[in-house]
């Protein structure tokens, strides 16, 4: 999925000044090159990082004023201006927010949060996060709250969406025992009979604490307190799972294929509807790694194994990028990403999740992707990236 304006301006604000009419300019070009240094060394992506300042002069200081997550970022700015001999007053809001009384943290707590770019349901969905998320909680507008997903990605979510933690009830709550769903969908249950009240719908990846078993059936509890019990061939111990989860070429396309027919979705990254970057995000999750939301993100993790459409040394499981080549007068634009399965195919979110091919005598080639095609990356085995490996990277255990 790629990023647009109207979806990265509701917090990735550029650099904005408002000085008064009385106000001199002499340090205005100062300032300038100054906050774009800074942004280009700690905020180089705006879905990842806030850092939204307006400065204004009032007579001979200025005010420095807006909201940012990075206070590294903050400390440097200040540096830079003390040494420059500039005199300013700090006015801006290091989040999280200190009304939100130590509930920094929080874990989604329906089967998939809907995140969006704005504090609005109208508002354009921005990315999912299933069930047992943990997030980062910045600040609150009216019934919604700032939060930022694992893969450090920046969206509102309604309040109903998570249940808000301090530090140490976070902490309490990755010392427990989980599960986690691995059927594509289902429901969860009053009691340790299906033909019991329906608790909740759920969705492959979802977590919860495991309290224990009961015949067929885990006993667990989800993060607003919520008991429900879900059929053993359903979900596994989550410490268990994650020792056997092997992200093989072999279980990489088995995975894609359980999607097979879902429908294409702006935004979503759940087995309730994908994007194409949500799509290969679901797979690789459901495998142990978490990759970065967006496919121009997913650009540059992993390493390179073509880029000259010579589709012969690719292994089931690397991540095809197509787009817009750069030019002398453009960048080049990721627009869209799949999934190599093999047999000169590639599987990918496109209206739904469908198989195409780049032989050019296949009855399913796709003579569109392939004229748009950017390069292939290999995530198995790679540390190049910003992705996560749960086995190595604890996100929902100690």
């Amino acid at each position: 999925m790629i990023q647009n304006a109207l979806k990265t301006s509701f917090i990735f604000l550029a650099f904005l000044f408002a000085f008064s009419c009385t106000s001199k300019i002499e340090n205005t070009n100062y300032l300038v090159e100054e906050l774009e240094a800074i942004q280009k060394e700690f905020a180089p992506d705006k879905r990842v990082a806030l850092l939204a300042i307006d400065v204004e002069k009032i007579e001979n200081t200025y005010v420095l004023k807006g909201e940012s997550n990075l206070p590294d970022a903050i400390e440097a700015f200040k540096n830079n201006l003390n040494k420059a001999n500039i005199s300013f007053i700090d006015s801006i809001q290091l989040l999280p927010s200190s009304a939100l009384n130590n509930t920094i943290l929080g874990l989604v707590t329906i089967s998939v949060a809907n995140l969006r770019s704005n504090p609005k349901h109208s508002a354009e969905l921005a990315t999912q996060a299933t069930l047992g998320t943990p997030v980062k909680i910045y600040k609150n507008d009216g019934s919604w709250s700032l939060i930022q997903t694992p893969d450090k990605y920046l969206s509102w979510v309604d309040n109903a969406g998570i249940t808000p933690m301090t530090p140490n009830d976070f902490e309490n709550w990755k010392a427990r025992p989980k599960i986690i769903y691995t059927n594509i969908f289902g429901s969860t249950y009053s009691a340790p009979d299906q033909k019991s009240q329906v608790v909740s719908d759920i969705v492959a990846g979802g977590i919860l604490t495991l309290l224990g078993e009961e015949s067929n059936f885990y006993k667990a509890e989800y993060p607003d307190g919520r008991i429900a019990y879900i059929n053993k061939t359903e979900a596994e111990v989550y410490k268990a799972w994650l020792a056997e989860t092997n992200p093989s070429e072999e279980n990489l396309v088995a995975t894609s294929k359980q999607l097979m027919g879902l429908p294409y979705l702006w935004g979503g990254t759940s087995t309730k509807g994908v994007d194409c970057s949500g799509y290969t995000k679901t797979i690789y999750f459901l495998n142990g790694i978490i990759l970065p939301r967006d496919a121009s993100q997913q650009i540059h993790t992993g390493e390179l194994i073509d880029e000259s459409e010579d589709f012969k040394n690719l292994r089931p499981g690397d991540l095809l990028f197509f787009g817009k080549k750069a030019t002398d007068t453009s960048a080049e634009r990721v627009i869209h990403v799949g999934m190599w399965i093999g047999n000169n195919e590639f599987i990918h979110s496109s209206g739904q999740v469908r198989v195409s091919s780049v032989d050019k005598n296949a009855a399913n080639f796709d003579a569109y992707n392939l004229n748009r095609y950017l390069r292939t990356k290999r995530v198995v085995n790679s540390t190049t990236g910003a992705f996560i490996n749960l086995s190595k990277t604890p996100v929902f255990t100690n």
